[in-house]
């Protein structure tokens, strides 16, 4: 699969979703066992833990369609790096999305250590430190809303992935056989736009 055909996938499930005629994908026994001897996913994606994204809804995808990294402020680190290196080098997904979503969390906790010079318990201040940079590229664009910040955030994710990451992530993209692109999700409306392809 090309990276313009998983992305074609993607918009098509997300259409149906929106519909309201999602993709029934199948969850039957032999379809476990089929997957139980190996996974050959045709995307990864970055998404934020919120419960309200499920990239596997949204889309309409069953088990072993989406490689799937989850955290909150959909950020990059070793582990997350790692965890789409994989998904590159070892089961050859052509198409990375990174998705930040409306509303989100951790941008807004971001937003308040900068405007506010809020502090937050345990490791939290440490998860949002990645945010803070997008939270100033953004209001020094004149834009300090959350949800300029949010794609900011995801701008920034995806430039990572396409300009600084390892040669594991870079060859693939330089050839044509991966594509990082960037998306945002509406909560209310369910409607996924992908806005940095």
């Amino acid at each position: 699969m090309t990276p313009d055909e998983a992305l074609d996938q993607l918009r098509q499930g997300n259409l149906n979703f929106l519909n309201d005629t999602p993709i029934r994908p199948p969850l039957d026994r032999a379809n476990r066992l089929r997957l139980a001897a190996g996974q050959q996913p045709f995307a990864a994606y970055v998404s934020c833990s919120d419960s309200r994204v499920a990239p596997e809804l949204l889309f309409g995808r069953g088990l072993g369609e989406l490689f799937i990294v989850r955290n909150a402020g959909n950020t990059i680190d070793i582990a997350a790096m790692g965890s789409l290196e994989f998904a590159v080098a070892v089961l050859r997904v052509p198409l990375i999305v990174v998705m930040g979503h409306e509303a989100c969390g951790a941008v807004q906790a971001a937003l308040s250590l900068v405007r506010d010079n809020a502090r937050f318990p345990g490791n939290i201040g440490k998860m949002i430190q990645p945010i803070v940079p997008a939270v100033l590229e953004a209001a020094h664009a004149g834009q300090p809303s959350v949800e300029a910040a949010i794609k900011q955030n995801v701008r920034r994710v995806v430039r990572e992935l396409r300009e600084e990451a390892s040669p594991i992530l870079l060859h693939p993209q330089a050839i044509g056989a991966l594509k990082v692109i960037g998306a945002y999700y509406h909560l209310g409306s369910g409607e996924v736009d992908f806005f940095d392809t």
